[in-house]
């Protein structure tokens, strides 16, 4: 297994060969241009992409793409960001109810983002839906993992949801 995050190890046999059919998908899906681009950012030095306090709802500086919920801003990098509550995935969601690898949001190197569901137990949802293979995920879009609600945001449209200045009337 090229990446440890993706083990099956952890299943039952049963859930095993799901969880391996999404895996597959989800590899396939990577390509081999983001698969180069997520590797030149692993060897280049760390660039402290963990998780923030989430005080003013806006990420750190020099990063595109992240998660926000109440509490926190989750940086997310281009290629393939694991979630769940496995404390080796990208975004580690502390709820028994969440797979150890519940989903993954796939960012390719042409910005397109992807929301894909790992045979998790409870499903994942976006924008309410349950989400039955790899789904187009926008900004402002709402993921919700079992009771845990995410808002998905990019540094190119966070400015279509911030909040504007009231106009002043003359």
């Amino acid at each position: 297994m090229l990446d440890p995050r993706l083990n099956s190890i952890h299943l039952d046999p049963a859930r095993r060969e799901d969880y391996r059919h999404a895996r597959e998908g989800l590899l396939q899906a990577r390509g081999h241009l983001t698969f180069s681009a997520e590797c030149q950012i692993k060897d280049e030095p760390a660039s402290g992409r963990t998780v923030v306090q989430n005080v003013h709802g806006s990420a750190p500086p020099g990063v595109d793409y992240w998660l926000v919920d109440k509490d926190y801003i989750y940086p997310l990098k281009i290629g393939l960001n694991t979630v769940g509550r496995a404390t080796d995935n990208d975004v580690v969601v502390h709820d028994a109810y969440i797979s150890r690898r519940h989903c993954a949001i796939l960012i390719h190197h042409s910005k397109i983002c992807e929301l894909h569901d790992t045979a998790s137990k409870n499903g994942t949802f976006l924008n309410g839906t349950r989400i039955a293979g790899p789904t187009r995920l926008h900004s402002g879009d709402e993921i919700r993992i079992c009771e845990r609600q995410f808002v998905f945001l990019t540094r190119s449209d966070v400015s279509a949801f911030a909040p504007q200045p009231p106009t002043l009337a003359s």
